[in-house]
């Protein structure tokens, strides 16, 4: 099933792999990591179990200010967020939301539409990198 604004990648390798790997390519790319949650570690501290999830948090203030700079609201949606989750099926994703996707929510997709263009590139270079089952 289709969400929208959301970009979902099937990963070739598991779900460790992939948030391994997609933390050494958010750094590579000169990006902040902010937090890195593992939701299923939350569940089984709660004694709920949960496939693996875990969620990141990252930016840089170059890439968000401008979008802020047109629509403060888009803050809540700031730094930007990427999942790692193993489905019922075993199969290992990888989703993140479109940044220009964003900017449509908050109505400034017009006049930030090089931004976003720059960051869908990055986000998607970064995310086909970490689902690969290349080395």
């Amino acid at each position: 099933m289709a969400i929208d604004g959301l970009i979902s990648l099937r990963s070739n390798v598991g779900p460790k792999e992939t948030a391994d790997r997609l933390k050494a390519e958010l750094q590579a790319s000169g990006l902040t990591l902010f937090a890195r949650i593992d939701h299923a570690a939350g569940a089984a501290s709660a004694g709920l179990a949960l496939r693996p999830t875990e969620l990141f948090v990252f930016g840089n203030a170059k890439g968000g200010t401008p979008l802020m700079q047109a629509a403060q609201t888009i803050g809540i949606d700031l730094p930007l967020k990427a999942l790692v989750w193993q489905d019922d099926a075993g199969d290992c994703w990888l989703a993140y939301n479109d940044p220009a996707w964003l900017a449509e929510r908050h109505g400034v997709a017009e006049t930030t539409r090089q931004v976003t263009a720059n960051m869908s590139t990055l986000l998607g270079t970064i995310a086909k990198a970490a689902t690969s089952g290349k080395t």
